[in-house]
């Protein structure tokens, strides 16, 4: 299973991501709120993510195999969100996704939203710009 450890994030994304968090709560208290659903994702997850669409039933979720995640890396240079209401529902809205995006690229310019992708729209997806200076590889 992923991580959703903030302990497994790199530093520059825990600092954009607690503070916009904080920003949103700020600016839009009855919405739902963000929370991480994945920082870390080791190899092997990464191929079953990756088969999903391909091998395996359901709608692509990712065009990259394992080491071409800035998931794979730990501390990661990635982390994926949704959103959660006081009524304890999810909500995947496209309209939250962005206001976050918005937020946290203000906050701190060294961060890409996948919701702002043209190729393949990605919304709950975060990264560092340029995340493979930020991954230590193996060997």
């Amino acid at each position: 299973m992923p991580s959703r450890s903030k302990s497994d994030l790199n530093e520059i994304l825990v600092d954009a991501y607690d503070k916009a968090c904080a920003e949103f709560l700020r600016l839009y208290p009855d919405k739902p709120q963000p929370f991480i659903t994945c920082t870390f994702r080791s190899n092997e997850e990464q191929d079953a993510t990756y088969a999903i669409g391909r091998t395996v039933k359901g709608k692509i979720l990712t065009h990259a195999k394992s080491g071409d995640s800035a998931h794979n890396y730990n501390p990661s240079a990635a982390f994926d969100i949704a959103f959660i209401g006081l009524n304890k529902k999810l909500d995947w809205s496209k309209e939250l996704f962005i206001l976050f995006a918005e937020i946290i690229v203000k906050i701190q310019p060294l961060v890409e939203a996948g919701v702002n992708w043209k190729n393949f729209v990605d919304a709950p997806h975060f990264q560092l710009k340029d995340w493979r200076k930020y991954v230590h590889k193996e060997g």
